[in-house]
């Protein structure tokens, strides 16, 4: 096996790996979990070393190779083992996603890793203080942009708000992505872009959430005081294959948490933000209502 840089695949892998190890019983059935030198015994690797760079995300793992894991782990449920063997593919592969390849000039780190993600999650649940990317109206979006000052040309905003927009393409697709925004009130409000924009926002959101019935949003008002979001916003991105991925993106870059600890901590602080927000009919109606009092 090489040695390689850690990416977000291979890191997803490991921790799934990493989790069947410790579920499964020890050798002379003594208590607690498989410690890795016996792990990388019993699946033929040269020692604990190199299991724990493989846990790590530093080390690929060949589909071939995945057998001795299986057998080691004790797995033997057929769609745990198509699982893991989707999580490999991905995790080894150099592919660029569609929108990568069509928009590569306009794209940056980290936002590359997170635009593959997402291509490849079935499932997003976001927080947020804007509206997001994927219910962004153009107009909307290009004012974002260009307030952002990351881009320094027409040409180059232009270029970040086409990519934007055809990120959307997920909610539609075959298989499409299921979207559950909770929208903070202060995202209906702040007038990004002037009076005309935010109505036409304030209507799209309203009009793709009709027209997707994978698209739920919900109004997180005011009103409520404390939230479980308080302390900013966050993206829950959950696959086919392999454990979900939260993305917390303060302003330089983008945080991944892959961890079981932290990954159960923004589970239930989603949980509790549906519970506190408005439901999808009484969100629908403040919507509209906040279109006819503030951008009529």
């Amino acid at each position: 096996m090489t040695e390689a840089q850690p990416n977000v695949h291979r890191r997803r892998l490991g921790l799934a790996l990493r989790a069947l190890r410790k579920a499964a019983p020890r050798t002379g059935g003594e208590d607690g979990a498989l410690n890795l030198a016996e792990a990388a015994d019993m699946i033929g690797l040269p020692g604990q070393s190199s299991l724990s760079k493989i846990e790590n995300g530093k080390q690929r793992v060949p589909l071939n190779t995945l057998p001795g894991y299986f057998e080691a782990y004790g797995v033997t449920e057929e769609a745990v083992k198509s699982e893991l063997r989707a999580l490999a593919s991905l995790a080894s592969s150099g592919k660029r996603s569609n929108l990568l390849n069509q928009f590569k000039g306009s794209i940056r780190d980290p936002f590359a890793e997170y635009l593959h993600l997402e291509e490849l999650a079935r499932r997003s649940e976001t927080y947020s203080l804007v509206v997001p990317g994927l219910l962004q109206h153009r107009g909307y979006a290009e004012a974002i942009v260009r307030r952002s000052r990351q881009w320094q040309t027409n040409r180059e905003i232009q270029s970040f708000v086409d990519l934007r927009i055809a990120r959307q393409q997920a909610l539609s697709r075959d298989s499409p992505l299921t979207l559950w925004c909770i929208l903070d009130e202060a995202a209906l409000l702040r007038k990004i872009g002037g009076t005309d924009v935010m109505r036409a926002q304030l209507q799209h959101l309203v009009d793709v959430s009709d027209e997707h019935p994978n698209v739920n949003l919900q109004v997180l008002p005011f009103d409520i005081g404390a939230h479980a979001g308080i302390d900013g916003a966050f993206i829950l991105l959950d696959f086919p294959a392999g454990p979900p991925v939260v993305v917390v993106e303060p302003m330089t870059t983008a945080l991944y948490l892959e961890d079981d600890s932290d990954i159960g901590r923004y589970e239930t602080g989603i949980t509790h933000l549906k519970s506190a927000a408005l439901d999808t009919d009484a969100s629908r109606r403040f919507i509209i209502d906040t279109i006819k009092e503030n951008y009529a």
